[in-house]
């Protein structure tokens, strides 16, 4: 860690902004991305640090940075990058993450958060262009969902998956995997939620952390945003904000008319089931693999996501009762 800290400082110190300025650590996110402000008391920048060892995405990070701001969405900009060593420069977007703004809600903000959130969603599916993106397919879907066997049950809850239990998961992925290629396929940012969104006076929010795009189901950004592992909203507010999107989405035509309210609502909900099952098994890997205990405490919500909205549907009914009864039951 150490000669990583030279490493940035020396960089750094080639760069013009750096003169007369600060270097202070923000919090570390999920990953081995580090990021830091840089201020020197008028202006301030973001340094972001990823080792190219463990963060491969840089480049890409690039790329999209400026496809994002091409599309008239609110990205940083970068201002200096060295790919090969994986430091770049780029314009702060401000400290005001949403997280704690909708926890607060402070005169009703919280609807004109997501308003917005849901605005530049639109925007991204409209305008992002896929074609060199990696498709969200039957193999990625899957892999992701083998996070929850192999790290919460085996590794975190040291209960392996059972002949019966493995069943169950390989029908569930089945159906799950066929709900999100059947749906319309699109820019998705894969990390769409309120860590990840920064509140800006334009009305359109800071977007952060996008190097792993895909190109994917249309409801997958959308389920990241309303069902978010760190906050919750009642089922009837995100049914509202499901079906206004699906409104929107039609009108900007990327969603068919023939689809009506049911199957968009199904395929949501189902596309949370596969995001959840994953986010479970990432969060008791993080734990468990890089040593953040923090993420143990989100675990529940996910969880009775999967019970709540399994519970609606006969196919995932069985699904509900095993992770309510062997695994939601072991963190109470």
């Amino acid at each position: 860690m150490k000669e990583r800290q030279q490493q940035l400082d020396t960089w750094l110190n080639q760069q013009a902004q750096s003169q007369g300025a600060s270097l202070q650590a923000i919090t570390n996110d999920a990953s081995f991305r580090r990021y830091f402000r840089l201020s020197n008391g008028k202006q301030s920048w973001i340094v972001m640090d990823a080792p190219p060892a463990h963060e491969p995405k840089t480049g890409l990070f690039v790329e999209l940075a400026e496809q994002l701001q091409n599309a008239g969405l609110n990205a940083p900009k970068i201002l200096a990058q060295d790919v090969e060593q994986g430091f770049l420069l780029l314009t702060d977007l401000g400290s005001q993450l949403y997280l704690p703004l909708l926890q607060q809600d402070k005169n009703g903000q919280r609807q004109d958060l997501y308003r917005d959130a849901l605005s530049a969603l639109i925007a991204m599916q409209v305008c992002m262009p896929t074609a060199d993106l990696p498709a969200y397919d039957t193999a990625l879907l899957q892999q992701e969902m083998d996070l929850f066997p192999d790290w919460l049950l085996a590794k975190h809850l040291k209960r392996p998956a059972e002949a019966s239990t493995q069943a169950l998961l390989k029908n569930t992925c089945d159906l799950l995997c066929a709900s999100a290629l059947e749906q319309p396929q699109v820019f998705v940012h894969r990390d769409y939620h309120s860590r990840n969104l920064l509140q800006h006076s334009q009305h359109s929010p800071g977007i952060l952390d996008f190097q792993d795009a895909v190109r994917g189901a249309i409801t997958y950004d959308l389920v990241s945003l309303l069902r978010d592992a760190y906050i919750q909203l009642p089922r009837a507010d995100i049914e509202r904000k499901v079906l206004g999107y699906r409104e929107l989405a039609q009108q900007s035509g990327i969603l068919a008319e023939t689809v009506d309210e049911a199957q968009f609502l199904r395929w949501f909900d189902w596309m949370g089931l596969q995001r959840h099952l994953k986010v479970a098994g990432i969060f008791a890997r993080l734990y468990h693999r890089d040593g953040k205990p923090a993420y143990l405490d989100n675990i529940p919500l996910v969880l009775e996501y999967i019970v709540e909205v399994g519970a609606h549907y006969d196919e995932m009914q069985d699904l509900a009762d095993f992770v309510k009864m062997q695994v939601l039951a072991a963190f109470h």
